[in-house]
């Protein structure tokens, strides 16, 4: 049965986002609960089984890390989206999540759409992003960065109008497969397993996303995974543990 996902921090919040509330029936049997959590929203579950609670921090921790010491556009993600010399696209993450690659994407100078299909991520995305607007450190790349929620497998087209971006690289970073042993398996991404289920829609985003993208398409993958059903790659970038497939229609230029 698909989990629940409740907003516990107020019955407006939980309307907000399409989300049960949590005195209703889907809610009182959740297994992760969307609540305030200090000065920020975070999805909340059994430590064992899902970790420490899950929110999106642009300010501080990885986010941080990576923005000071990732290593700029020579940065595989950086690379495989066209971020060369001179050269800063627009960028559609239509699989954003909790946004990482969208930052760094943002950090390094591009202007970067972030689409979400699960609501209570979304509501996660949308609570961090406000507190980066609100960090003068880094409130200039939060300002190059649109959320919007949506299922881009169905709806990337309309999505990428409403936002009225130039839809110029679109990256995919779809569930990656199971792994036979689940003990394997992060706690963070069992959280995103139970909400999201396994992208198995993931060759249909890659047909939609080569019908909107206007320069390229851009698919990580795990490096010894086959790539998503569909036209084979023209370019592979591999990196230690992933890789990107590079769908190519017209080279960037600046």
């Amino acid at each position: 049965m698909q989990t629940s996902v409740v907003a516990a921090a107020t019955v407006d919040l939980a309307r907000s986002w399409g989300l049960p509330e949590r005195d209703s029936p889907e809610g009182r049997e959740a297994l992760l609960v969307l609540q305030q959590y200090g000065d920020r929203l975070a999805l909340v579950g059994d430590p064992r089984v899902y970790g420490k609670p899950l929110q999106v921090d642009f300010v501080a921790g990885r986010a941080a890390h990576r923005r000071h010491f990732g290593g700029g556009r020579g940065q595989l993600v950086a690379r495989a989206c066209g971020l060369g010399k001179g050269v800063s696209p627009s960028v559609v993450d239509a699989t954003a999540g909790l946004g990482r690659d969208a930052f760094v994407l943002a950090s390094l100078g591009a202007r970067v759409l972030m689409v979400e299909r699960v609501p209570a991520i979304a509501a996660l995305l949308n609570d961090g992003l406000a507190r980066a607007r609100q960090d003068a450190g880094i409130a200039n790349i939060a300002a190059a960065m649109t959320l919007m929620p949506g299922d881009a497998c169905r709806d990337l087209a309309l999505l990428v109008q409403r936002a009225d971006v130039l839809p110029e690289v679109i990256h995919l970073d779809p569930m990656f497969p199971h792994r036979d042993k689940s003990a394997l398996v992060k706690k963070e991404m069992r959280i995103f397993r139970e909400l999201a289920g396994s992208d198995d829609d993931a060759p249909r985003l890659l047909e939609a996303a080569l019908d909107v993208a206007t320069h390229r398409v851009v698919v990580k993958r795990p490096r010894k995974a086959p790539p998503l059903a569909g036209p084979a790659p023209r370019h592979v970038l591999e990196g230690k543990t992933s890789r990107y497939d590079l769908y190519v229609h017209q080279s960037m230029t600046s």
